[in-house]
């Protein structure tokens, strides 16, 4: 999203400053982070690592001194938002007391390589002392764009081929752009020709 944004909407100064994590902790606030489902599929993982390294499809670095750490990353995931929600005493940290949700990932979002973290993967869902998910098969050694289509597409964040322009594209972002109702029937059209 940051490419659209940047390409698109903003320009490369105003894109850059696009979700200004470190000037809010350093301001002495807090954020949170999310996904656009449904816009795009939901990654946890996916969302960490763009707060972390805040590095676009393209592989470009949008806003450098915005990074935060994996750790304050987590954080957003986690224990601020309980707060955010007025929560903080029953929910976001594994405490005594406090309901037992977590997920038992594939490696430490705290310890690899950062730019590796978009390729963990969720083993286990806790919800309430209770498994509500369990990974069928375990790939511990998942690989960097692993989600991706064979022209290159990564899936799960809503992006597709488009054999008319030559690239991967999300289809309500090439809609906007070209003037055409977003539905699959003006994509095909628009982009097999």
């Amino acid at each position: 999203m940051g490419d659209w944004h940047k390409n698109s909407v903003l320009g490369p100064e105003r894109a850059a400053y696009i979700s200004p994590t470190k000037d809010v902790l350093n301001a002495g606030m807090i954020f949170t982070t999310h996904h656009d489902a449904p816009v795009a599929l939901p990654d946890s993982m996916r969302v960490l690592s763009a707060t972390v390294n805040r590095v676009t499809r393209s592989g470009e670095v949008l806003g450098a001194d915005q990074r935060v750490t994996p750790y304050e990353g987590l954080k957003a995931m986690t224990l601020w938002p309980a707060y955010q929600h007025f929560e903080e005493k029953i929910k976001g940290s594994i405490e005594e007391g406090k309901q037992a949700d977590f997920v038992i990932l594939s490696a430490n979002p705290l310890t690899v390589d950062p730019l590796t973290i978009a390729d963990i993967k969720v083993l286990e869902t806790i919800n309430d002392g209770k498994t509500v998910y369990q990974r069928e098969t375990v790939n511990t050694q998942a690989s960097i764009g692993g989600d991706r289509d064979r022209q290159g597409c990564i899936t799960s964040a809503g992006y597709q081929w488009c054999a008319a322009i030559k690239q991967c594209v999300r289809a309500w972002e090439l809609a906007a752009e070209q003037g055409f109702d977003n539905n699959a029937a003006q994509f095909a059209r628009f982009c097999d020709q």
